[in-house]
């Protein structure tokens, strides 16, 4: 890895300029922020069913007394042996995170349409301690854009991430941002998708700050090039099942 070596004076100046760049993106980011938490609201009306530990559940219960809910749409289908490789590293990161999202109104959920007992199988061999409930049987995953019917695939576009994409998978990821008032309505405030799902992922930001960055040089030029489940490094695995099969105008917007 070649690179331009200078004095210290020369390397606190261009890193003096670089911080310039860096402050303005934070205000930019700021500002992103603030418009994001002005959005419109849209009102929840589908009474939706979810099966998690504790039995049946609607939307307004997983909020769990709090204001505000945040759902990760975890790509794993029925049938499948193991919940998606990207969707796993995200998950990765909230255990951590819950203490302090749960004592600031907000709750946190995965959400997948694999039964229940194939989703508590997996999450017992990562070791996650967060809320995962099937969306099995229901219309969920389909109206928030994260699963798709065999019949959308055939036609060749699906709607995904705000546009129509050729994309060959009947799942893909995403999370979406609840709000739950005092007379118990149910609001939909937010839903990101494809690298939106970077927010989860505070690796990234360690990697982001090194020399060699992401290193996500193929062959997907994506996450899958590298990361694999916790508790598969070391293996010599085939390969991982896609975090993002979405075209690549898709996988970096």
């Amino acid at each position: 890895m070649q690179h331009r070596i200078v004095s210290e004076e020369e390397w606190l100046k261009a890193r003096k300029e670089h911080l310039a760049k860096e402050k303005e993106l934070t205000r930019q980011l700021d500002r992103l922020r603030a418009e994001r938490r002005e959005l419109p609201w849209t009102k929840v009306v589908k009474p939706y069913v979810f099966h998690g530990r504790s039995g049946p559940q609607a939307l307004s219960d997983l909020f769990d007394g709090r204001s505000q809910l945040i759902v990760q749409h975890f790509m794993f289908g029925p049938g499948w042996q193991e919940g998606c490789v990207g969707c796993s590293f995200g998950a990765d990161h909230v255990d951590a995170a819950l203490v302090h999202l749960e004592n600031h109104d907000v709750s946190f959920v995965a959400v997948s349409r694999a039964p229940l007992a194939e989703i508590e199988a997996f999450r017992q061999r990562m070791g996650w301690r967060f809320r995962w409930v099937s969306s099995n049987g229901s219309d969920f995953n389909y109206d928030y854009h994260v699963s798709f019917h065999k019949d959308e695939i055939a036609n060749g576009k699906i709607y995904y991430n705000y546009v129509l994409a050729e994309i060959d998978s009947d799942e893909l990821p995403g999370l979406s941002v609840f709000y739950r008032d005092g007379g118990g309505e149910v609001f939909h405030t937010y839903s990101t998708y494809a690298r939106g799902g970077e927010l989860l992922a505070g690796a990234y930001n360690f990697l982001d700050l090194t020399p060699k960055g992401r290193d996500e040089n193929g062959p997907a030029f994506n996450l899958t090039d590298w990361v694999r489940h916790h508790d598969r490094y070391g293996e010599t695995t085939g390969a991982q099942r896609c975090a993002d099969p979405a075209p690549a105008t898709l996988q970096r917007s």
